[in-house]
């Protein structure tokens, strides 16, 4: 088998954003973080062009704490037949709610505030490590060690390769977050790892739907039994789901109650099985482009 061809994280190009403000020495995190985005002045840079919906690349400032942001007024969000109308920025703080809830914080603080362009999600900006490799497009049939398969992609001239991606215990704990928020967009490009080792998600608009609409590249793991670890946190997220539970209080101001319903039957059926969900054969099981 060749070396992998390495698939890069999304980067950050001039042509894609303005110059970034300097940022703080240290990024802020957790409730330091959520307090800034949720009270700081927002000040827009620019436009990140290669988003789908409106996506403004913003500085927040707050008594004297600074960072760089996202902002995506809900007033700039394409319609789409399968998600109601204008409820893609709680969706994303939806994400960040539960992410924050399994203790994993895959997700970076989003918050629901009113903007320069009205009521939109606000998200701390995370600057991915291009250095680290989560994907890659391989020869032959088998992914090698330390990498699972997803599946055959085409590469051009009539050529196709093997899609992979690393058997990382972060992209497992976001395989089964995605299962739980039915992600139906879980491309390469969203995923950030950093320089100090975590790994982010971001791009959480089409997500919570009733209906099953789980699209991700993180297929590696389907059918395997899911970790201990795992069955934990979904075993406490079934309670926090519970009626009158923090997280159902929550989520039941951001999502409709059948969507509600829906977590909390995917989160059962998760524990029934043990397993890491499969494809259901009934869509495409890996969105286009998938990175």
């Amino acid at each position: 088998m060749s070396a992998p061809e390495r698939i890069p994280p999304r980067g950050v190009t001039s042509a894609q954003t303005p110059p970034k403000p300097s940022p703080p020495a240290d990024r802020p995190d957790g409730d330091e973080a959520y307090e800034l985005l949720a009270r700081g002045e927002l000040t827009v840079r620019g436009r990140i062009r290669e988003a789908s919906n409106a996506a403004l690349y913003c500085a927040v400032r707050l008594d004297g704490q600074r960072a760089a942001c996202v902002y995506k007024p809900v007033a700039g969000e394409r319609p789409l037949w399968d998600f109601p109308d204008g409820t893609l920025a709680q969706r994303e703080v939806a994400a960040y709610e539960l992410s924050r809830a399994t203790g994993w914080d895959l997700v970076p603080p989003t918050v629901l505030r009113d903007g320069p362009y009205g009521e939109g999600m606000c998200q701390l900006w995370i600057e991915a490590d291009a250095d680290v490799e989560l994907l890659a497009l391989v020869e032959g049939d088998e992914p090698g060690p330390g990498w699972k398969a997803v599946g055959f992609a085409e590469v051009g001239q009539g050529r196709t390769a093997l899609l992979v991606h690393t058997d990382d215990e972060r992209l497992r704990r976001l395989a089964v977050f995605d299962a739980v928020i039915n992600n139906a967009d879980r491309k390469g490009g969203h995923l950030l790892p950093t320089a100090d080792g975590r790994l982010y998600a971001i791009d959480h608009g089409v997500t919570f739907n009733a209906d099953d609409k789980l699209r991700t590249l993180l297929w590696g793991w389907a059918g395997e039994p899911l970790t201990e670890e795992v069955l934990g946190v979904l075993r406490r997220l079934s309670v926090d789901l519970s009626e009158g539970g923090p997280l159902a209080a929550r989520l039941g101001k951001l999502i409709t109650a059948a969507e509600l319903e829906a977590v909390r039957t995917r989160v059962v059926a998760l524990l029934r099985t043990g397993r890491h969900p499969e494809p259901s054969g009934r869509w495409p099981a890996i969105p286009w482009p998938p990175v």
